[in-house]
């Protein structure tokens, strides 16, 4: 038996049900289907940004209190970059005299939130939640797509796929031509850790680009109740190229550096260190196509510098759930007007990820780097800007003004 749908989305992940959520929250039915049973976790930093909580509360007014409620959250205050010199920058989250309904950002584990979103699917009358069916075939036959799992036990056809099934997705790579390119991928790990030592109040996520490690970078973020979650990045062609042991490494950075080893003295790795791909939004892509769009680390959307992928994949969703519903309001499914969906991805997103990609680049010159922190904390514009990638503050029109940049070069205030 074939299930039919207007539309089917291809991962359940916070990109696929944001997705989902929107498209019910239209009246338009979907069928959103995964390939895992949930919950199940996921490797990741576990960070919620400032987006991902406006991206709830769009969804729903009260969707965040109900993830408070449901699910073991630390509320994120700030966020803090460490310079190779140990210059650090830390930078509070929105303006402490605007009064929030909520925090303006959160860490909890992936395995709770995606759950969450989840549920919140299935309690939908417009969206058939399909678990453990990993599709394995795709076909375009007429207008429609045919879609199904190994031994054709399960299909499903549709007009219109939104492809939000990560940075694996076979369709992102056979159908839409995504490549992985080594200068434009991340290789990462994580692991949870019990009993480290030296947060604040705040709770701010932790980014140290120690100069022993770059251009990689190593992160601590507090997850409440003693525990953390701990990890290190650094882009594939580097690793590749220097024979890089991230693991190693890792290790050798909580037993030995001078600066982190003290808060890790008392600590206790609570399970195995993961490694996991990150496919970065360093190069400007064709996110849609024939019948499909393209959402989230499927679309290779991850944030170059600080690795957010949750915030950015579910604003993707949002913005693909909007043009799905034109596209059922006007039955057309055609490349040329699914490509609306690019054009205001990349007006929402494109400036700040062009402005991380740049950061990024000063990783490989440490030098540069500690004067790009020194000048960060004197320089309110910079910091906004770098703000605007976790807290959402709309910096897109500045970092169209080459004053902008003048400002940041001569410390205009």
């Amino acid at each position: 038996m074939t299930i039919k749908s207007p539309v089917i989305v291809l991962g359940a992940g916070p990109g696929g049900a944001t997705t989902a959520l929107f498209l019910a929250k239209a009246g338009i039915e979907c069928v959103l289907i995964d390939k895992a049973v949930f919950p199940r976790d996921k490797v990741c930093g576990d960070a919620l940004s400032g987006k991902v909580v406006e991206t709830m509360i769009k969804i729903q007014p009260d969707l965040v209190e109900k993830l408070e409620k449901q699910a073991v959250v630390t509320p994120c205050l700030g966020i803090e970059f460490v310079a190779p010199n140990s210059e650090s920058l830390k930078m509070r989250f929105r303006d402490a005299n605007i009064v929030l309904p909520t925090a303006p950002g959160y860490i909890t584990t992936r395995i709770e939130f995606d759950h969450f979103l989840v549920k919140q699917a299935k309690a939908s009358p417009k969206i058939q939640v399909v678990e453990g069916c990993e599709i394995a075939q795709f076909e375009k036959q007429g207008q429609n797509w045919i879609l199904s799992n190994a031994d054709k036990s399960q299909t499903f056809e549709t007009p219109l796929v939104i492809v939000a099934n990560g940075a694996h997705s076979q369709f992102s790579k056979k159908v839409a031509g995504i490549a992985v390119e080594p200068r434009h991928y991340c290789a990462g790990l994580r692991a949870y850790y019990k009993g480290v030592e030296g947060f604040d109040e705040t709770n701010s996520i932790e980014l140290h680009f120690l100069k022993e490690f770059l251009p990689g970078y190593f992160w601590i973020f507090p997850l409440g109740n003693g525990m953390a979650n701990v990890g290190v990045g650094m882009r594939t062609d580097h690793v590749s190229k220097n024979k890089i042991n991230l693991k190693k490494e890792m290790e050798h950075i909580i037993q030995n550096h001078p600066k982190i080893a003290p808060r890790f003295k008392n600590a206790v790795v609570t399970d195995d260190i993961k490694g996991y791909g990150l496919p970065l939004g360093s190069k400007k892509r064709s996110l849609s196509g024939d019948g499909y769009m393209l959402i989230g680390d499927a679309g290779s959307l991850i944030d170059p510098f600080t690795g957010e992928g949750i915030g950015n994949a579910m604003w993707s969703g949002d913005l693909a759930a909007e043009q799905a519903v034109k596209a059922v309001q006007a039955n057309r499914y055609d490349a040329a007007f699914l490509a609306d969906y690019d054009k205001a991805l990349y007006k929402k997103l494109g400036g700040e990820l062009q402005l991380s990609y740049q950061l990024q680049k000063l990783v490989h010159f440490p030098w540069l780097f500690n004067w790009f922190v020194r000048q960060a904390n004197t320089n309110r514009a910079l910091r906004e800007a770098m703000m605007g990638m976790f807290d959402n503050i709309d910096n897109r029109a500045q970092l169209k003004n080459p004053l902008f940049y003048l400002k940041i070069l001569f410390n205009w205030t």
